[in-house]
């Protein structure tokens, strides 16, 4: 070998050596997937993280959704920047123990298109992995663009022992297609699935307080029934979280009354209860 390809291997074990110290300090990591895009994953993602941090939980949330990277927008902390510290990447403090990674963090427009093959991504995940000061955290929440391809693959074969997967889809038989390879893949590769989240799952009527089935219902139910996984439950359409999200206002600002934010939270303790905190 050349002494190039032998640099870069001892990088590579180097780098392994400080993803299994960093992730050692991790209690439980959980990839949220969907099979399609539009199915409202990252703000999944983005709620949970904060519903476990309002609980007093330390939560990291790890955005590898490298050409859509919508977590700082989500959260309100888009003019926010990574900094490099002596103990590695400083990720953001969006609460005090609540802290974000993502590839819109580091000053690119947001306009900028990310134009990477396989190789350039898988890297950039690995750096996330090997050199980010997450310090210790009782959750990391990995928020992976659509589909089964490199991000979510990187991650399940870069971190040793993923807590599990959670797979978020809508009720129409298009989604529940596609999230049914997310959770193939994870069976897989012996990743443990958390189960399926039903997002959109009916809008309520503001006026007559009826449930309008705009994307069908229950199909995210039958999927995880057929494939012998947990429903962990349906969340309707809120449409003020979708102008909160637009303001980087996550759902915590919403009435904690609301059937989204009750539905929200036995969700979550269903995912606790997994993780062995139930």
């Amino acid at each position: 070998m050349s002494q190039e390809t032998d640099k870069h291997l001892n990088d590579i074990q180097e780098q392994d050596k400080r993803i299994e110290q960093k992730m050692a300090q991790v209690k439980a990591s959980l990839l949220v997937m969907s099979g399609k895009g539009g199915v409202g994953k990252s703000t999944v993602a983005v709620n949970l993280a904060l519903a476990l941090a309002a609980e007093g939980k330390a939560v990291g949330i790890l955005d590898v959704d490298l050409h859509g990277p919508n977590i700082a927008k989500l959260l309100g902390i888009e003019q926010e920047r990574l900094t490099a510290g002596p103990d590695g990447i400083e990720p953001v403090e969006v609460l005090p123990n609540l802290k974000a990674v993502s590839l819109a963090l580091i000053g690119m427009s947001p306009d900028q298109p990310v134009i990477w093959r396989g190789p350039l991504k898988t890297g950039t995940i690995r750096q996330f992995l090997a050199d980010v000061n997450w310090g210790e955290l009782d959750y990391l929440i990995i928020d992976s663009p659509p589909g089964t391809g490199d991000e979510p693959l990187s991650v399940v074969q870069l971190i040793p022992h993923v807590t599990g997967a959670i797979i978020v889809t809508t009720p129409q038989d298009v989604a529940i297609l596609d999230s049914r390879k997310s959770v193939l893949f994870a069976k897989q590769l012996r990743l443990p699935v958390v189960g399926i989240i039903e997002n959109m799952s009916g809008l309520i009527c503001p006026h007559c307080h009826q449930i309008i089935d705009l994307f069908k219902r229950g199909g995210g139910e039958k999927a995880a029934q057929e494939l012998n996984v947990n429903f962990l439950g349906r969340l309707p359409i809120q449409p003020d979280l979708v102008t909160l999200g637009d303001a980087g206002k996550p759902y915590t600002h919403l009435d904690a009354g609301t059937d989204y934010i009750q539905q929200f939270k036995a969700i979550v303790a269903k995912i606790k209860e997994f993780v062995g905190e139930g």
